[in-house]
């Protein structure tokens, strides 16, 4: 018997009889991080990091059954040996790292491999069998460094400013929004922030996250005050009545999406920025080769494309069906809240 194993009701470690980012409900669940389709409602208990546990309350309720380790402290369930491990997504992700009778296992979760200035980085942890995403296995798709993109930004915000315009930047608003925040040049002008974003940086915030100054966009704010400012919103509120309160706007969205031009069309926004919180085509291989692992899982992206690389590049992949999303989350969630 595997070490971890698939289920339909999500990961599964049977000698500790624990699940990691189950999407049905169970007794145990190991959480990797906050985002919605790995951490569900419904589970008895839940055990997640330090970092992770606001949102994670914020966002379940704060009546969950919910327990917290620090990263790199080691935990036994069962006998099983199970630790957290930085995996570079959002503030609090981790990788879980499970060993038992020398078999050693690591369910990544999410990850990327660039720095990013908010969360701890990635560290790349030796397993025998390593569980991943490929929200981007492809070629194609090859991240620029985050200070050019950051530069691109700011150029677009000046430029819009000396038009009379203001800014509207859409972006996840867990993870993805912090980090558009903190790439802004705060001296250009002035950064608001939609409310379900506000909420975010105000749990963030409280646990020790320095982000730059913004106002919450409230009913109160008159139409004129934000013209050549900066407006970051969920992705969902981008061309809807929530827009609109600006007169006059140029539009644009952070996301690993922008990479391809038809995408960009389909969102109907002005500009594409390439950002993503996922690791690119380089960062996934770079990931696997540095783990050492003899057995390779892809959960969820081009998962029978990256799947079969490995396999023809002499590493024994298997493609996993699960209900993962990747970034996918950042269009289908934030609809809700627009």
């Amino acid at each position: 018997m595997s070490l971890l194993t698939f289920t339909n009701r999500g990961i599964y470690c049977p000698p500790a009889d624990v699940y990691i980012d189950p999407w049905r409900p169970v007794e145990k669940a190991l959480i990797t991080h906050g985002h919605s389709d790995h951490s569900r409602f419904g589970h008895r208990h839940y055990l997640c990091t330090e970092a992770a546990a606001p949102v994670i309350r914020h966002r379940l309720g704060p009546t969950i059954n919910l327990h917290t380790i620090p990263f790199g402290k080691k935990t036994y369930i069962n006998g099983v040996q199970f630790s957290f491990h930085p995996a570079g997504h959002i503030v609090g992700s981790a990788q879980i790292r499970v060993e038992h009778k020398g078999e050693v296992w690591v369910a990544s979760g999410d990850y990327k491999v660039e720095k990013d200035g908010i969360c701890l980085p990635f560290e790349p942890i030796k397993c025998h069998a390593f569980i991943t995403e490929s929200t981007f296995g492809l070629p194609v798709y090859k991240w620029k460094p985050q200070a050019e993109v950051a530069q691109s930004i700011n150029d677009w915000w000046r430029k819009n400013q000396a038009e009379g315009k203001t800014s509207v930047l859409g972006g996840y608003s867990l993870g993805k929004a912090q980090r558009l925040l903190q790439m802004l040049d705060p001296s250009i002008g002035k950064i608001y922030t939609h409310g379900a974003v506000e909420n975010i940086n105000e749990i963030l915030r409280n646990q020790g996250v320095q982000l730059h100054d913004t106002i919450r966009v409230t009913q109160s704010l008159k139409r004129k005050e934000a013209v050549g400012e900066m407006v970051i919103c969920p992705p969902g509120s981008l061309g809807t009545s929530w827009t609109k309160k600006f007169p006059s706007v140029s539009t644009g969205i952070g996301s690993g999406w922008m990479m391809l031009r038809g995408t960009r069309r389909r969102r109907s926004v002005d500009r594409g920025f390439v950002l993503s919180d996922h690791a690119d085509w380089e960062g996934l291989n770079m990931t696997i080769k540095a783990t050492e692992a003899e057995k390779v899982f892809v959960t969820h992206g081009y998962t029978s494309i990256f799947s079969k690389w490995l396999n023809d590049q002499g590493i024994y992949s298997e493609e996993v069906k699960t209900e993962y999303e990747g970034e996918k989350l950042e269009v289908d969630e934030e609809k809700k809240a627009a």
